[in-house]
């Protein structure tokens, strides 16, 4: 006679061997079907083999298909007079189909302006922070310069070796240029704004 203690591991190991057999079942169904390749590099196993001919496509043999989810392709816009004043879905917005702010504006819609004086906030504001973030960089420019020295910094205790006091001279002089081209890009940004 067997005990109902032996009989609970046992019936645990069956049941999950069942459920282990029908979780795979599925997806060995799946590996069944034939997976075509049609023109426009389009992989499918949803069709008929009828349907598979009529379009052209081809069976797969060999390797699985392994597929990757991707962003749905973009439309191209319409073409002028076409569709005029009316909103694509991606640009619509939740709160009533208004164009979002950084999509096009349909033909026909009007122009969205900031009121002058916020917009010479905005500048103003823009402003300080380019002139605080140019000082910044340029005092650090000075602070490189300095201790370049026209090529010529003074040696550390620990380059006995010359080459490795022109590897940090290089590197000094790759410094000053980078940050050259910063200072340079924060004048050019000032630049556009407009004067006060």
């Amino acid at each position: 006679m067997i005990r109902a203690s032996c009989l609970r591991p046992r019936l645990a190991v069956l049941t999950w061997a069942c459920l282990t057999a029908l979780t795979f079942l599925p997806n060995a169904a799946a590996q069944e079907r034939p997976v075509y390749r049609c023109p426009g590099n389009l992989y499918t196993d949803q069709i008929t083999p009828k349907e598979a001919a009529e379009r052209g496509c081809r069976t797969l043999d060999g390797a699985p298909v392994t597929v990757v989810q991707g962003a749905a392709p973009r439309r191209a816009a319409p073409a002028a007079g076409e569709g005029a004043g009316r909103v694509s879905a991606p640009a619509a917005t939740a709160s009533g189909g208004a164009p979002s702010a950084g999509s096009a504006r349909p033909a026909g819609a009007p122009e969205m302006r900031v009121d002058p004086a916020q917009q010479r906030a905005r500048d103003s504001d823009a402003r300080r922070i380019l002139e605080s973030e140019l000082a910044r960089e340029e005092s650090a420019l000075a602070v490189l310069r300095k201790d370049y020295n026209n090529g010529e910094p003074e040696r550390r205790g620990d380059e006995r070796n010359f080459a490795r006091y022109q590897e940090r001279v290089a590197e000094m002089k790759a410094a000053i240029a980078r940050k050259e081209a910063d200072v340079a890009a924060i004048r050019r940004e000032l630049s556009k704004l407009p004067n006060p």
